[in-house]
């Protein structure tokens, strides 16, 4: 019988596969299943890995949950800020009122289209925000770098606003997006008697627009 011991460790590239394959299965499963629904052996059962590569790679559960949270809200805030700064080019560095929000509003519902492989990150961070960690809640509460751009931007399309008015009304605004769940559109369209199903992402985008840049022009 061949001593465990003595196998040779894993290759840098086998535990980037590792890794990887840890990462990506928990993101699905919590976005499907809920964070206190899915244990470290589901993980790394659907994951195809050794049970302690979770605690390995990443140091806890808490940790990996948090690894995917700061990961893939830093891709989609990396992606608002491309779409900022392209709108401040086009306009000398003094965008309008829609397109700030425009780039603030777009890449999530990018992200959520109907087959787009950002789809279950998406999910993610909607878990994220009523189901996370003690970490994850104190980042949402207290990291704002990401909305410090869109709120300078915004006080400079409307320097005729207090600035405090200003800070209220993109916290509405920021309500249209943490409200776009599924289960918020099912209700609508119960309530509508099916006026309102939603799958046209362009629509959505300009209703949201619509409505975020009218409270931001009275």
């Amino acid at each position: 019988m061949t001593d465990p011991l003595l196998h040779e460790p894993e290759s840098e590239e086998a535990q980037a596969a590792t890794k990887a394959a840890v990462f990506n299965a928990a993101e699905r499963l919590f976005a499907l299943n809920g964070f206190q629904n899915v244990s470290v052996r589901d993980i790394t059962a659907e994951a195809g890995v050794n049970l302690a590569s979770v605690n390995y790679h990443f140091g806890s559960k808490d940790a990996l949950l948090f690894e995917i949270f700061r990961r893939r809200t830093g891709e989609l805030n990396r992606e608002r800020a491309r779409l900022l700064h392209e709108a401040n080019d086009r306009h000398g560095g003094k965008p309008p009122v829609r397109e700030i929000l425009e780039a603030y509003f777009a890449p999530p519902l990018r992200w959520a289209e109907p087959g787009s492989e950002r789809g279950i990150s998406v999910q993610f961070i909607i878990r994220a925000r009523s189901e996370g960690t003690p970490e994850i809640r104190h980042a949402i509460q207290n990291d704002v770098s990401h909305l410090e751009r869109f709120a300078n931007a915004l006080i400079a399309a409307r320097p005729d606003l207090p600035r405090e008015e200003v800070y209220w009304r993109l916290h509405f605004c920021l309500g249209l997006v943490h409200n776009n769940r599924f289960i918020e559109f099912d209700r609508l369209h119960h309530l509508s008697g099916g006026l309102t199903r939603e799958a046209d992402t362009r629509a959505l985008l300009k209703r949201m627009l619509d409505f975020a840049e009218a409270g931001f022009v009275a």
